[in-house]
């Protein structure tokens, strides 16, 4: 396929690859049930990276214009024959539709990294992702193992599926867990579309509107957003170098009478810290006490750098106060969106039935291939190649971050997982130098996003070292100091 494109103008590329296809469908051009081209063929066709693709075709997804079928590719959908404009959409709502107001939330990376390409620079590089770099998974050796399973298990690979999860797949995260310290059984396993929907299960079953939750200050602006549009009151737990103040913690549990704690205690989401051991124990004994569950999030948990691995707080609980989940998506590729709970009693049976209503069940065909590649060891081995990989990527990004960046700046070295938390020099916000890293060609995470009221932590920023290739991570550090001098003349 022949695409006009203009790489002289200020229109990014995905939105004109868009536009013309966009063009060709409403035309008539391309007509409905229209495959379009893969993204890796489209890529080459057009001398563009695949990246540049997924964006157009996500662009035309977002209008209606077209979908995407599992395994099979991208398609244009029937157009109505009297298209409305967005303004005539609007003006036609009915009532009902007029009474809702769009919930405020945080940026999202995606949305941050939308400014970061407005700059126009011939080559951005973003810290701003919570996930791992997608480009070290094998996709073409998962691409075979999709494949024989389809010739292994033909039709049954696109059925429904039970609603707790694949057996086999249950029974391979059980030995993954296990080999972490965390010993569980099959049945105490449940499936789910990424980590996400995980959270999201655990806060529908265990909280009703106006209930309250204790999370760490700061912590994962996603969850911060779903407590949030669940009607929930979100009170926050500080942290330090060791992780959440559990000392704190008593009187929070006293005052506000939480129906549950939210915690990272792993590579923390946006910190990078651990959760000691002593605190780790006094966590579980207080929640204990004042009968309130845990929820863990161990989102990257098993990457680790340095040092001995701590034990989970599940693997410390021996009366089911704690629900854990884990996910595949942050690690391996998120498209995947497979995650998992592992809780004991009868809560599991309530979030299992709450799954099935919500969605039957998790892709059958993506579990039974993610189930081929765990099996035989090619996870491990993966975890193993990234860990050695991100790293070296933590190690040049502190040593940038030490010869490039005002000496002011303050940060701990992670000892696993994909974050450095990095306090910016007095005078200096995260909100106010982003723009001008943009215009560097650099973006980051302002550190307000991760907190409750979104005003503390002005003067922190998150930087993801795992999302960008060794040679880009020096670079960007020198484009963020340069921003950083930029504020001060």
């Amino acid at each position: 396929m022949r695409i006009p494109i203009d790489r002289e103008i200020d229109t990014p590329l995905y939105q004109q690859i868009g536009a013309y296809l966009k063009k060709a469908i409403l035309s008539g051009k391309l007509t409905a049930d229209t495959r379009l081209p893969a993204y890796r063929q489209l890529a080459n066709d057009l001398g563009v990276n695949r990246a540049t693709i997924e964006n157009a075709y996500a662009l035309l997804e977002s209008e209606g214009l077209v979908f995407s079928r599992m395994g099979s590719g991208t398609y244009v959908l029937p157009q109505n024959l009297f298209p409305l404009s967005k303004q005539n959409k609007e003006a036609t709502l009915p009532l009902w539709q007029k009474n809702f107001q769009t919930e405020e939330s945080t940026f999202t990376a995606s949305q941050l990294d939308e400014l970061l390409y407005k700059s126009k620079h011939p080559h951005p590089i973003s810290f701003a992702s919570g996930i791992s770099d997608t480009r070290q998974f094998p996709s073409d050796e998962f691409r075979k193992i999709l494949q024989s399973v389809m010739r292994r298990d033909q039709i049954s690979a696109l059925e429904y599926g039970e609603s707790n999860g694949y057996a086999p797949l249950r029974e391979g995260i059980t030995n993954i867990l296990a080999s972490q310290g965390l010993q569980t059984n099959a049945e105490n396993v449940l499936i789910t579309a990424g980590s996400q929907q995980a959270i999201f299960l655990v806060a529908q079953v265990l909280l009703k509107p106006n209930d309250i939750i204790l999370v760490e200050s700061p912590t994962y602006s996603v969850a911060i957003d779903l407590f949030r549009a669940l009607g929930f009151q979100i009170i926050g737990i500080p942290m330090d170098s060791q992780g959440m103040q559990v000392e704190k913690l008593e009187k929070l549990l006293q005052q506000h009478h939480p129906k549950l704690i939210y915690t990272i205690p792993n590579f923390h989401n946006p910190t990078g810290t651990c959760l000691s051991s002593p605190r780790r124990r006094e966590l579980i004994l207080l929640a204990e006490k004042y009968n309130v569950p845990i929820l863990e999030d161990d989102f990257v948990g098993d990457l680790r750098y340095e040092g001995h691995a701590q034990p989970s707080l599940k693997a410390l609980d021996p009366n089911g106060q704690v629900i854990y989940v884990g996910t595949f998506s942050k690690m391996l590729m998120p498209g995947l969106r497979v995650g998992f709970i592992v809780a004991d009693g009868p809560v599991y049976d309530r979030l299992l039935n709450f799954k099935r209503l919500s969605d039957l069940a998790t892709s059958t065909l993506i579990q039974r291939a993610l189930d081929a590649y765990v099996t035989v060891g090619r996870y491990q081995t993966y975890l193993h190649r990234s860990s050695q990989a991100f790293r070296k990527r933590r190690d040049v990004m502190v040593d940038s971050i030490r010869k490039y960046l005002p000496s002011k700046v303050v940060f701990d070295i992670p000892t696993g997982g994909l974050f450095i938390w990095l306090k910016l020099p007095n005078g200096i916000f995260a909100e106010d130098l982003l723009p001008l890293a943009c215009k560097e060609g650099v973006s980051f995470m302002p550190g307000n996003y991760f907190f409750v009221d979104n005003k503390d932590g002005k003067e922190w920023l998150r930087l993801n070292f795992a999302s960008q290739p060794v040679e880009d991570i020096e670079e960007g550090i020198i484009r963020l100091g340069k921003a950083m001098r930029g504020m001060k003349a």
